[in-house]
């Protein structure tokens, strides 16, 4: 399965994944606003293509060339004037109007494509997320989710609108003046569209270029600063200045190479606009000179001509940036494309715990199916009881608890909670029936009662702090000038392993789950720290099904069961005793660690 996103999604897709934005079902409102803002659009184009017949009026009543001033009512140079002024501010103040209008429409949409974005992150596999490069990745959404206003209001309010607007010059154009003048004109921007569309298409494919680049720096910077106590543990500053620095050259000279090909894209664009004005204004000076055209008429052309020439250049940015987008976007619903790989099951109920027994029956499961991890596990964990876990490196300790909160399917088998299948109910009360205390805590850069609290959000104060009392953490929150509104810093890095783990236990406790998981919850601490967290982790089983994955035996000495798994397979099972009495891969586990730790 892929993991990243296809920056190859086609123009044609993306514009039809993002319509729906601009006309939704059931949204009234939006659909009111788009259409008001394309009312408001028309007037403001007839009122732009009819402003520089005031303009030619004036200047044959200035110059009393014409007789044509009489059909506007009779309104003389200064109030000629004047209405092409009016008529000027008019269409800039419905084009502001219809921006005004249309604003909510492209905000609405930027936030639920976001908010879309963001949720189909959280359910992608867990398989995803160990393979994601967190700085590619933000770039990413980010990039996208600005593309998505500018797209609808571009799709809305330059395409078609320009279309609109330069048809009615050139009708006008051949109906007051020549044919050949539309002809012309036709040329120029034939000529001018080609050569903006062709240089455009070859600058995406560099600037697609400048994005991966991008990316790979701003993956690259935050990598870096994530494992920031691990680049000054081994003295690797200027290592990692040098990767960040390679990948910047990369971009630095995709980015030269873009704005090379801008100078040359805007200098072939102004060659081909200047050759056309020049053509039609020498044709129309020389219909003055014949007397054929008033110099009113002359004026009239030239207005028409930069009338055009705006929405040329416009057209060419619009198109850079409509293209742009168009990528920024491709690879954004290049993620959304991404398949869930653990999906509820249509209509599936909500788990329901009546004591919380955990059963595996003939479980196969790896990561890479031609690698398995688990060999046809059968494990059953009875309601109200303490099972441990146990095995070197590599056994598929972990495996089971990912299994359990369901990260992943298994491969055959079975997995059930009180009878039912983890696959056959919804994640959600699955995940709201288990507690998982891991091996190293992770908190939230927020408050220290943010991070308590989020095992149940709707919790009081009071309940927060009955929590953290129960594990032991209370006094601790207290004695910090800020009490439970400290900050805990990124991933919690301002606390030490002992006081992560004691919030770690406290948010639990808070969620209060009939189904425990602890997967190595101390094995990363110092043995005196261990040891009271482990009474903590006592207090907190008691009641509950607990499923302990132990890496230091001595923890575990008093589970109901111990399990041994060696290579997949469980190997041994019994309470430590009896496992000690059998003299097998158990008791050599024990033994040697007793040597390891006697000899510290």
């Amino acid at each position: 399965m892929s993991t990243s996103p296809d920056p190859e999604t086609s123009g044609i897709n993306v514009i039809r994944r993002v319509i729906p934005y601009l006309w939704p079902e059931g949204q009234g409102w939006v659909k009111r606003r788009v259409i008001f803002s394309l009312i408001v659009l028309v007037l403001s184009k007839l009122i732009a293509v009819g402003t520089p017949f005031f303009y030619k009026a004036a200047v044959d009543a200035l110059s009393g060339d014409g007789t044509d001033a009489a059909w506007m009512l009779g309104m003389g140079a200064v109030g000629l004037t004047v209405a092409y002024g009016v008529a000027r501010l008019l269409s800039v103040g419905f084009q502001q109007l219809r921006d005004v209008i249309f604003a909510a429409v492209g905000q609405r949409a930027l936030r639920q494509l976001a908010l879309e974005t963001f949720n189909h992150i959280h359910r992608l596999s867990m398989r995803y997320h160990i393979t994601r490069k967190t700085g590619g990745l933000s770039r990413i959404i980010e990039r996208g989710v600005k593309g998505v206003e500018f797209l609808l209001r571009f799709l809305l309010f330059s395409i078609g609108p320009l279309v609109l607007e330069l048809l009615m010059i050139a009708v006008v154009l051949a109906w007051v003046f020549d044919i050949w003048y539309l002809v012309v004109v036709f040329v120029t921007i034939a000529l001018y569209t080609w050569f903006t569309f062709a240089v455009t298409e070859w600058r995406v494919k560099v600037r697609r270029i400048m994005n991966a680049q991008d990316t790979d720096a701003n993956q690259k910077a935050i990598d870096s600063l994530l494992n920031f106590e691990t680049v000054k543990y081994f003295g690797a500053e200027t290592r990692e200045a040098e990767r960040y620095d390679s990948a910047m050259e990369k971009y630095v000279a995709a980015a030269l190479t873009t704005s090379y090909s801008l100078a040359f894209l805007n200098f072939g664009q102004s060659v081909l606009i200047t050759g056309g004005l020049v053509a039609v204004m020498v044709m129309a000076a020389m219909g003055v000179s014949s007397g054929a055209l008033t110099v009113g008429d002359f004026v009239m052309v030239n207005a028409y001509m930069i009338q055009i020439t705006l929405p040329l250049n416009f057209l060419g940015s619009v198109y850079r940036e409509i293209r742009q987008a168009l990528v920024d976007m491709g690879e954004m619903f290049g993620l959304l494309e991404q398949p869930a790989e653990v999906q509820d099951k249509p209509n599936a109920p909500a788990l329901n715990v009546s004591g919380g027994a955990v059963s595996l029956k003939d479980v196969t499961f790896g990561y890479d199916e031609a690698r398995p991890i688990l060999k046809g596990i059968s494990l059953d964990v009875p309601a109200g009881q303490t099972v441990a876990i146990v095995g070197s490196s590599g056994s598929g300790k972990s495996t089971i608890g990912r299994l359990l909160f369901r990260f992943y399917d298994v491969n055959a088998g079975s997995l059930t909670i009180d009878g039912q299948d983890v696959r056959d109910v919804t994640q959600d009360s699955l995940h709201a029936q288990i507690g998982v205390v891991p091996q190293d805590t992770v908190l939230f850069n927020d408050t220290i009662r943010y991070n308590i609290a989020y095992g149940r959000p709707e919790a009081s104060f009071s309940e927060v702090e009955d929590a953290a009392k129960a594990a032991k953490i209370h006094d601790f929150i207290l004695s910090l000038p800020d009490g439970y509104d400290t900050t805990v810093g990124e991933r919690g890095l301002k606390l030490s392993g002992g006081e992560k783990q004691r919030v770690g236990i406290a948010r639990t406790l808070l969620k209060d789950p009939p189904i425990l998981l602890l997967d190595e919850a101390t094995s990363a601490l110092d043995s005196e720290t261990e040891q009271d967290i482990q009474h903590e982790l006592k207090g907190l089983g008691r009641g509950r099904t607990v499923l302990v994955i132990a890496h230091r035996l001595s923890t575990i000495a008093d589970a109901d069961q111990i399990v041994v798994l060696e290579n997949g397979i469980i190997v041994e099972r019994g309470t430590h005793d009896a496992l000690l009495a059998a003299q097998g891969r158990y008791a050599s586990l024990w033994y040697r660690q007793e040597t390891e730790e006697d000899a510290a």
